[in-house]
């Protein structure tokens, strides 16, 4: 154990629109290999049925965060930008809060994305498609960053690696005035915004991961909890020049072994400072892979990032939110262990509480369910169901084989998009995964009663607040489910 309380010291590294299929411990037909990824499989539990709570962004970081499943916040659907007020709750417990409370030193590094309040003047008002805004004060102090919600320190930026302020952000200020505006293409795309002296895109992975290690080094003698939040391999795609060419399919596989190193330092990193038995180190991504990496291109070189799933980001589909979950904790966790178990990335907050012994209340981590018992073997399955959100807001419930979309498409990106479905389609769909895993046969007229018991099991976790036992809560922002859900007799 920690050598000073007995704690596990915690690092979760999120990667960003990294796909199921990415990982080469993950998929025998990738055409290149994650040696450090494979490494931490190696010497943990890999997950082959993890899910982020949403197939976008913003919202499966606040499901991570909060143990809650992200449609019961205010964002009903999307995602956010760099410039876009906090959707975060004052006052929410999450995973940062919890470890705090029990003298955790907590960091987070990297992505923030859940929206922050940025000192502007009367003419401030944010812009559509991500845009730079005029009227901030770049000087001012920043409120409903990070360490409003748990963490002890920040570093990082406010949205994604494309959306624009480029200025790095130290606790609850900006660390310099942007002195000039840039902005990317292709692959390499930036939206054009404002940019500060020191902020170089394709650096900043690697300076992010710098901090990390320094964290590391400064908390070693003390129980500490860091959350990467990494900014790759999401746009703009900007592989080192070390990696360019690797993958042996295009820049995005390249980056994609980028990510890979970055794991490979912080594990050397805790084995240099002895902390690697006692650390619980997980890795994930919070969707499947963008279709801007060009699957097409990707194809042709032998490599699909959302392995043999449908889909892929934004989408209802499989290929939108299952996702890779690797977990190593070499006092706990058997080395190279596989579950099947379906967990969502909600269940972490659930899960340190049951390895702290803390008993949640009831308003917190709604959604979330241990994966202790995984992590140990005692059990081989912890969840009766689990929810999944699309881009357009659209809900999926699975359990056991059956997934029920309550939608007529991928309400995502992928084909049928949503208003684009064939004349015709079913309102919903049902799909048998266990012998229809890539989601291309709808049975949902063959099967009503079994899509109208899982509508049923929906509709009681909207309106119950919680998916979990406990007492009722309440959600926030407008419900809009009542209005959108209905199914006619021949559909079930």
């Amino acid at each position: 154990m920690d050598r000073v309380n007995g704690k596990p010291n915690i690092i979760f590294i999120l990667a960003d629109d990294m796909g199921y299929g990415d990982i080469s411990a993950y998929n025998e037909k990738c055409p290149f290999t994650t040696p450090n990824l494979d490494r931490m499989c190696e010497r943990g539990m890999r997950f082959t049925d993890a899910h982020a709570t949403a197939a976008v962004c913003t919202p499966s970081r606040y499901g991570f965060l909060t143990g809650r499943y992200n449609w019961r916040s205010v964002l009903k659907s999307e995602v956010i930008g760099g410039y876009s007020a906090p959707i975060l709750e004052q006052g929410r417990t999450t995973v940062a809060t919890m470890l705090k409370s029990r003298g955790y030193h907590t960091c987070m590094v990297g992505k923030w994305h859940l929206g922050m309040d940025f000192a502007r003047t009367e003419r401030f008002c944010e812009k559509a498609g991500f845009a730079a805004c005029d009227g901030v004060d770049y000087a001012g102090e920043i409120k409903g960053s990070p360490i409003e919600h748990g963490f002890d320190y920040y570093y990082g930026i406010s949205g994604s690696l494309d959306m624009p302020p480029y200025i790095y952000i130290e606790n609850n200020r900006f660390t310099a005035l942007p002195n000039q505006v840039t902005k990317g293409a292709g692959k390499k795309f930036w939206r054009e915004g404002p940019t500060a002296p020191d902020f170089i895109h394709e650096n900043v992975l690697d300076e992010l991961c710098d901090k990390v290690l320094e964290k590391i080094e400064e908390y070693r003698e003390e129980a500490f909890f860091i959350y990467f939040s990494m900014p790759a391999p999401h746009t703009p795609i900007l592989p080192a020049e070390r990696f360019q060419g690797k993958s042996g399919t295009n820049e995005y596989g390249d980056f994609v072994l980028h990510c890979d190193d970055v794991v490979g330092r912080i594990s050397r990193k805790l084995e240099e400072t002895g902390l690697l038995e006692n650390t619980i180190l997980a890795y994930a991504s919070d969707n499947g892979c963008s279709p801007i990496v060009d699957f097409q291109e990707l194809k042709r070189k032998g490599h699909n990032p959302s392995y043999h799933f449908r889909g892929a980001k934004a989408d209802i589909y499989e290929g939108g939110h299952r996702i890779p979950y690797i977990v190593q904790w070499p006092e706990k966790i058997r080395g190279g262990s596989i579950s099947g178990a379906v967990v969502c990335l909600a269940d972490f907050l659930a899960t340190i509480a049951d390895c702290l012994h803390i008993t949640l209340k009831d308003n917190e981590g709604e959604d979330s369910v241990s994966n202790l018992p995984l992590w140990t073997e005692e059990i081989v399955e912890v969840r009766h169901d689990i929810v999944h959100q699309s881009i357009d807001g659209s809900l999926s419930i699975r359990k056991g084989k059956w997934k029920l979309e309550m939608c007529p498409g991928s309400g995502g990106w992928s084909y049928p998009e949503p208003g684009k479905e064939p004349e015709g389609s079913a309102h919903f769909q049902l799909y048998d995964l266990e012998s229809d895993i890539g989601e291309t046969q709808n049975v949902i007229a063959e099967h009503p009663k079994t899509a109208a018991k899982l509508r049923e099991i929906l509709t009681g976790y909207i309106r119950s607040g919680r998916s979990t036992p406990g007492a009722k809560q309440k959600n926030n922002g407008q419900e809009v489910w009542e209005a959108i859900w209905w199914i006619d007799e021949e559909q079930g």
